[in-house]
């Protein structure tokens, strides 16, 4: 077992030596290139599968290609290609995956086709459980293989067509590598008595994924350190935040290209502030983008000024007790259960959250009883019979 704790210079020679070279893949654009594919997907029980998205590119995210690994071929799967698929996502539904990073994969492949995984061993989760300092794919494949991912493909433009050889050769090595991985990490699982716990949590992500994206609410507007607002600057976001999305579906692109959070937050403080329009416009850089989009900008603010913050959508008040203020008492409780917390994540190892984060020890504190029901099993026994909780 390679162990993050010995010398960088031991580590190197124990890696697993592979090859660095991309492997042979067959790319499936055309619909009786299929075939091959399902007949490997008969002869297994088991699938190393990623996704290439593109939503660093347009309005909507689509799935553009998949990447499978059945027994020792690559497969690829151009998504965009006119491919009927039903037969492919019958037989993947039966068989175990191994994954890295799942939880984007599994809501996209959900809202594309209400795809179900029957089991999974994500790669991802189990360097957290393993408290790895770096748990991405690329470090997790350096550090084991010595095998290094193009950092251009990563932010490439999968919608584009055709698919250059570089793009396609990266997309074969993240699959390539997945089960030699799950094979050192099940090891140093088993040894640490934490194969369980991966269990538990990629049932958990599997359940999450099934819930898809989450769909627009008519409050998403109100962006992250906006609360102070309450004047003209509430009208003048709720007006800027339209526009951008506005623009976006036009241009086809994701909204932080047509400006970020930070400009709109710009904006709406200076509408605050009492700044005039001219004022509030003459700040604003939209880069190249600006002859093209001030016009409709200087609209929107126009509109915003003029809006009466009180005819805004309010936030609805949830019913949700889960929501509701902690009291004092059980702010104490929670203060106690985050430090017994912290102390049992810091003598095995692991990220503090890991075991229980923000929201679920203030929904502990509330209702200790429903531990059960708030954690996973693994979680919940790590902290049931610590000080705060046993005294409960």
């Amino acid at each position: 077992m390679i162990s993050r704790f010995l010398p960088v210079a031991l580590r190197r020679l124990l890696k697993v030596k592979v090859s660095s070279r991309p492997p042979a893949y067959a790319l499936i654009e055309q619909p009786d290139q299929l075939a091959p594919l399902l007949a490997a997907l008969e002869r297994v029980d088991e699938v190393a599968l990623d996704t290439e998205a593109d939503n660093m590119y347009h309005f909507k995210t689509r799935v553009c290609l998949l990447q499978f690994l059945v027994g020792k071929e690559v497969f690829m799967v151009d998504v965009l290609a006119p491919l009927k698929l039903d037969a492919l996502w019958s037989r993947l539904a039966q068989k175990h995956l191994i994954m890295h990073g799942s939880d984007f994969d599994i809501r996209l492949l959900h809202d594309f086709c209400r795809f179900r995984p029957k089991s999974m061993f994500d790669t991802m989760l189990a360097a957290q459980l393993l408290n790895r300092p770096r748990v991405g794919l690329a470090s997790l494949l350096e550090d084991h293989f010595g095998v290094k991912l193009s950092k251009d493909s990563q932010k490439a433009n999968w919608s584009k067509r055709p698919l250059t050889q570089k793009m396609l050769d990266y997309a074969a090595l993240d699959v390539w590598h997945l089960p030699a991985l799950r094979d050192i990490l099940t090891r140093e699982l088993t040894k640490l008595k934490r194969l369980d716990w991966l269990r538990q949590q990629c049932e958990a992500q599997i359940e999450a994924g099934l819930t898809g994206f989450t769909p627009p609410d008519e409050n998403d507007w109100r962006i992250g350190h906006s609360e102070r607002l309450r004047g003209a600057g509430l009208g003048v976001l709720h007006a800027v935040w339209h526009w951008r999305q506005q623009q976006a579906e036009r241009l086809d692109t994701p909204p932080f290209k047509v400006c970020g959070n930070k400009l709109l937050l710009q904006i709406a403080n200076d509408a605050e502030s009492g700044e005039s329009e001219a004022a509030i416009l003459a700040r604003v850089n939209l880069g190249k983008r600006h002859p093209r989009l001030i016009g409709s900008l200087t609209a929107a603010v126009r509109a915003g000024l003029a809006r009466d913050p009180q005819s805004l959508p309010r936030r609805k008040r949830s019913r949700d007790p889960n929501n509701a203020p902690l009291s004092q008492q059980e702010v104490e409780l929670q203060d106690r259960i985050r430090h017994d917390r912290d102390q049992v994540a810091k003598k095995l190892a692991l990220e503090p959250t890991l075991i229980a984060n923000r929201a679920q020890l203030a929904r502990i504190a509330r209702t200790p009883r429903a531990i059960d029901e708030i954690l996973l099993p693994w979680q919940a026994n790590l902290l049931r019979h610590e000080p705060a909780l046993k005294q409960t």
